[in-house]
């Protein structure tokens, strides 16, 4: 699996440079929901994931499945609409595999964008939150098997895995279009069900602010290759127990498509201070 895996990255590489010959400078992965950012890249040159060698199918509601490499503010930005998930069956080297196929097109600076529930009973829904850091529950590290030394260290640093310099960049980024921006601990699980109330109260215990079943393999892939990550995520629904209703994925829609503007005008921000 680890030769072809390392083939199958060269492969889908070559493929997106002979179709997209400008590399990108920056990526930005978006979660559920956000896909439409992607449509306000100029000139934008878009691949659906299908074309692409072995690149795994989004397959969840709000993920469209789009790979897209446009202008913004003079930068070359590539944007993943969509991106696959541990729970849809995935392993974990498949999940991060358009990690992987970035930092080989000679991406540096990543964007992880999720939706998320609030563990945080400051949070309120639609709040925007700069990770700060994140804590691993899924049972599994996209780094364990066979390691390339020429891709990064078998045991890489995680002191920080989430860029200082990038997160002072959003802030300042947030702070000149009005969008109001908090700060917290990410913590990941598998899913797809939602977490129970008890869970989510021993996670409140273990420091966590926001919770989702994304984000953390890519980061992990991104800082094994020496990439610099920013992770932010909307509250689109506070965690089970938090308030008296049960959860439903339309309410995280809904939440995604009321603060959509204020995301990309983050987003934006962000991008021109690059």
């Amino acid at each position: 699996m680890f030769e072809r895996y390392t083939d199958w990255i060269t492969e889908a590489s070559q493929f997106i440079v002979k179709r997209i010959p400008n590399p990108p400078d920056i990526a930005v992965v978006l979660g559920s929901g956000l896909g439409p950012f992607a449509d306000e890249l100029d000139d934008a040159v878009q691949l659906d994931y299908g074309e692409i060698p072995h690149w795994p199918a989004a397959a969840v509601i709000g993920h469209p499945g789009r790979f897209v490499v446009g202008q913004h503010q003079g930068k070359r930005v590539a944007a993943l609409a969509g991106r696959v998930h541990l729970y849809e069956g995935h392993d974990p080297q498949m999940v991060t595999f358009g990690v992987r196929v970035l930092r080989q097109l000679g991406v540096n600076v990543l964007v992880l964008t999720n939706a998320a529930g609030g563990i945080n009973t400051s949070f309120s829904r639609g709040a925007l939150m700069l990770v700060d850091d994140h804590i691993n529950l899924m049972g599994v590290n996209p780094l364990a098997g066979p390691n390339d030394e020429r891709v990064g260290p078998r045991f890489p640093d995680m002191t920080e895995v989430y860029s200082r310099r990038l997160r002072a960049i959003a802030e300042e980024a947030a702070a000149a279009a009005g969008v109001s921006l908090t700060r917290g601990v990410y913590l990941a699980v598998v899913g797809p069900s939602y977490e129970t109330p008890a869970e989510i109260r021993a996670f409140r215990t273990l420091g966590a602010d926001a919770v989702g079943m994304s984000t953390v393999p890519e980061a992990l892939a991104a800082r094994h290759m020496g990439m610099e990550v920013l992770g932010i995520s909307c509250i689109s629904n506070m965690a089970a127990g938090v308030l008296p209703q049960p959860l439903h994925h339309d309410e995280v829609m809904a939440t995604i498509a009321r603060v959509r503007g204020q995301f990309t005008a983050l987003l934006r921000g962000i991008i021109e201070r690059l």
